[in-house]
């Protein structure tokens, strides 16, 4: 894989938090993954970098002044652009119940309390990434074999072409195959794209 390839494959991970410690002890917690760090201090800061780039998970602290953890994941899958992206809620209230369950109801994919494991949520965190990349590298794949489609869908409009200029006559045969052989690029493209 290239320096190019590595690079697109990195994405940062978005830690959310009002309180300074909280992200010096998620940055000392995360930063064995060697994955970009990028911090907000708010849920309106959280929603700009969402929007200037891609994260493979976010870190969202529940209780922040303004716009709090529960508004901003909604914000967050309410926008088409930002709607996949994990939410890990990280809160320092265990005694309160109905806080994994707003958390679950708009859209987390998980709930931790503070303070936290660093180990469970590193791990978690790792699955994330891992799912990342192999979404990346799916898409790579997707991409490449849609061009490899119009390839073939060109080389067969040129065979056609050529069929009928040069056996006008004989040419029905020959002209049925290379329709048949077109539907079923065709029908694999729709496969392939559904």
């Amino acid at each position: 894989m290239t320096t190019e390839a590595l690079r697109t494959e990195r994405a940062g991970i978005l830690l959310v938090d009002d309180m300074e410690d909280n992200l010096i002890a998620l940055e000392a917690v995360l930063g064995a993954l060697n994955e970009p760090l990028v911090r907000a201090r708010s849920g309106e800061e959280a929603m700009k970098a969402l929007l200037r780039q891609k994260f493979a998970v976010v870190l969202l602290d529940v209780r922040m002044p303004g716009m709090d953890g529960f508004e901003t994941a909604s914000h967050i899958k309410r926008l088409d652009q930002t709607k996949d992206v994990p939410i890990i809620f990280l809160t320092g209230t265990e005694n309160d119940s109905g806080y994994a369950f707003r958390g679950y109801a708009t859209g987390a994919a998980d709930f931790l309390t503070k303070p936290f494991d660093p180990w469970v949520l590193r791990a978690k965190v790792n699955v994330f990434l891992e799912l990342h990349r192999k979404n990346r590298q799916l898409e790579r794949l997707l991409a490449q074999e849609r061009r490899q489609f119009e390839i073939l869908a060109g080389q067969l409009a040129r065979i056609g072409e050529q069929v009928e200029q040069e056996c006008p006559d004989t040419a029905s045969p020959l002209r049925n195959q290379v329709a048949r052989m077109r539907e079923t690029l065709t029908e694999m493209r729709r496969d392939h794209s559904a």
